[in-house]
């Protein structure tokens, strides 16, 4: 890999109008082991999940500070057994305070680009599948960024049109960089706007970019990608029979905060008319103890051999949960129109962009283990921490907040590569919720004020699997946690860049002025009538 991700970000910048400076943070964590891609397939997928946090902040002139303009949440899952990744686009979010144009769409761009070419692509993946949700919201990343007057948030059928630019300019980019290359490429776009028909979805996002026609390679596809065979997709099927059909649950990938994910939840649990259908009981182990080993024969001799036969049963059953194995991939979709996210009177969207790489060269990155940390990553907590600094602690609601959130964001992520415990200095909040206090006392301890800041909130319920609630693979790690210092932090994390680029003069924007200027007035004398005389 020739260039990391803030490098490919800070040359994205380069290319805007204008004359300012851009200060860029690239988190991304080292792999750890997730099992909750497809919560339901059997066997287990096993995938590697990493999270990717990007801040923007800029500075108009060198003597003003600076303001937090961009900020990008994603996350990249690898499925090695399957040669796929995922990068699943959780939030984008910007605060209105930047200079026109906004960084936002280029620096978006560059990140699918920099996941997409596989050049560039630091995960050991033939294949990558690119997965968002789009719905229009006033803010996602700024806590009370919308009540900034400056801020114009995107509208659903804005916002899906936007997403649907951002991804044909990937495709377009990705087919001129392939040209000349020995691997055949294989690109494919998919939409749904839940509720539409393609036609009338054609004709609520409009043509993508009239001025430049999209190849027949690259025309979008209105549906889901399941159905198609061209690009490998992320879940194995089964090893020991080929051609098993496949269920539901080893189509459907799950995200966190994802409107597809609950409503899996709710089709692997439900058993017909009597709803969740509970785990059944196992059977209790048998005592081994010598002065009980002639009544335990005696028990297990007289109603044992089922339990063992019903307990056989259950190991080798490799049937789906729910009604995974009965509802189609095609059914999952339309029956997707009419769930709540989806029908609340905003229009929202589901895009997805599939890049497929053939080669018969062996990769030399297979080799290393998909748990192995590369340079410059961070650790999850790392990460995380910084997240929860950004949702619960600063808010973007005035220029002043602002410029004082972007202090103590951009110190806090110095001061932990650093190794320096950061104390957040005290912020002028909007008045907020505050959490019940302990019946012990007046005021929590700081244990308790730290047990409410260990993440940023999250709509949906937590995950279940088998009647139980899911929890992240423990098993050990062959590899530490990364730890991050003030090299990690000027080499790969931290980054800026000044652009002194001339502003492109738009002819259509400027006859649309001179046809909207204020004509002069002229003032017209009214002639009185006169009076008759009698």
């Amino acid at each position: 890999m020739s260039i990391n991700l803030r490098d490919a970000l800070l040359k994205s910048l380069t290319t805007l109008p204008g004359i300012r400076e851009f200060h860029l943070h690239a988190l991304v964590s080292s792999p750890r082991k997730h099992l909750a891609l497809f919560p339901f397939s059997k066997p287990k997928c096993r995938s590697y999940l990493q999270d990717i946090l990007i801040l923007v902040s800029e500075q108009s002139t060198p003597d003003s500070p600076r303001i937090l303009v961009t900020a990008i949440e994603a996350c990249v899952y690898n499925v090695p057994s399957t040669s796929c990744a995922i990068l699943y686009i959780s939030k984008v979010d910007s605060t209105g305070q930047c200079t026109s144009p906004s960084p936002t769409a280029t620096l978006v761009r560059a990140l699918l680009l920099y996941y997409a070419d596989r050049n560039t692509r630091p995960v050991a993946a033939d294949h990558l599948w690119i997965q968002l949700f789009a719905r229009a919201q006033s803010q996602y990343l700024f806590p009370n960024s919308a009540d900034f007057p400056g801020k114009r948030p995107l509208g659903d059928v804005q916002l899906c049109g936007w997403w649907k630019r951002v991804f044909t300019d990937v495709a377009l980019e990705l087919e001129l960089r392939s040209k000349g290359s020995v691997a055949p490429l294989a690109i494919r776009l998919f939409y749904v706007l839940p509720g539409y028909s393609d036609i009338e979805a054609e004709h609520s996002l409009k043509p993508v970019n009239p001025a430049r026609p999209v190849t027949h390679n690259y025309q979008w596809t209105y549906g889901h990608p399941y159905s198609q065979i061209e690009i490998p997709l992320p879940c194995p099927g089964n090893d020991n029979d080929a051609d098993a059909p496949r269920n539901l649950g080893q189509f459907i990938p799950s995200f966190d905060d994802d409107p597809k994910s609950r409503f899996m939840d709710e089709i692997a649990y439900t058993a017909g008319p009597v709803g969740i259908k509970s785990p059944p009981r196992k059977r209790a182990r048998a005592v081994s103890s010598t002065s009980h080993g002639e009544d335990h024969r005696a028990v297990s001799n007289d109603g044992d051999d089922d339990d063992e036969k019903r307990d056989t049963h259950i190991e080798k059953d490799d049937r789906p949960l729910g009604e995974l194995g009965k509802v189609s991939v095609d059914e999952f979709w339309e029956r997707m129109s009419f769930r709540q996210e989806c029908v609340a009177g905003a229009v929202t969207g589901f895009f997805a962009l599939g890049v497929a790489c053939f080669r018969n060269d062996i990769d030399e990155r297979s080799a290393i283990s998909p748990l192995a940390p590369q340079p410059g990553q961070v650790s999850s907590k790392m990460n995380k921490r910084v997240i929860t600094s950004l949702m619960t602690g600063v808010e973007f609601s005035t220029r002043e907040r602002a410029i004082r959130a972007t202090e103590l964001i951009e110190g806090t992520i110095r001061g932990l590569c650093e190794g320096i415990s950061v104390v957040p200095a005290p912020v002028i909040h909007a008045p907020r919720p505050r959490p019940p206090t302990n019946s012990s006392g007046p005021n929590p301890t700081t244990t308790e004020q730290d047990a409410s800041l260990l993440g940023p909130p999250r709509t949906p319920p937590p995950r279940m699997a088998n009647g139980k609630r899911m929890v992240p693979d423990v098993s050990p790690n062959p590899f530490p946690e990364p730890e991050t210092s003030l090299e990690t932090y000027q080499s790969f994390i931290y980054g800026s860049v000044c652009i002194s680029n001339p502003i492109p003069q738009n002819k259509d924007a400027s006859n649309e002025n001179k046809a909207t200027s204020t004509p002069p007035v002229t003032i017209l004398t009214v002639r009185r009538k006169k009076k008759r005389q009698e």
